[in-house]
């Protein structure tokens, strides 16, 4: 894997993980949100993440293929596992007629930790993209 490729690599981590920050920030901006344009609550949203496939080129290595090529943001998806919370508030004006309001299924601690893992990750993709830096760097100080 060459250097460039490395930090072409981490760069994709990073704009993945800065999308993956971005939809829970919209979770938790949304986690009382009981009325949308679609009608009912909103609906918790995930990332879903994939592979990003080497493009066939002139530049292409077999260590790059086996290295992979990065990640990339395949689409967003409603969560459909977690089940909306229902509150008895009768006074509420999205109240049904038992007086139950639909919460959405946002669980701001389950936010919090995907927030800190997506943080990290973030982190770490920096961190990989300093060391390659550093690494060119040195080899450009090694002609001197």
């Amino acid at each position: 894997m060459s250097l460039f490729s490395s930090m072409r690599v981490s760069a994709s981590g990073l704009t993945a993980e800065r999308a993956r920050l971005d939809v829970i920030a919209g979770n938790l901006a949304n986690a009382n949100t009981t009325r949308t344009p679609d009608g009912g609550p909103f609906v918790r949203q995930l990332a879903v993440l994939a592979s990003r496939e080497a493009s066939a080129g002139p530049t292409l290595r077999s260590e790059d293929v086996l290295a992979g090529a990065g990640v990339r943001v395949l689409r967003t998806v409603d969560d459909t596992v977690n089940e909306m919370r229902r509150v008895y508030e009768p006074g509420h004006p999205d109240a049904d007629a038992k007086g139950y309001v639909t919460y959405p299924n946002v669980n701001v601690v389950t936010e919090m930790v995907d927030m800190i893992s997506a943080t990290r990750a973030y982190e770490a993709n920096i961190a990989a993209v300093n060391a390659a830096k550093t690494m060119a760097m040195k080899s450009l100080e090694i002609g001197k």
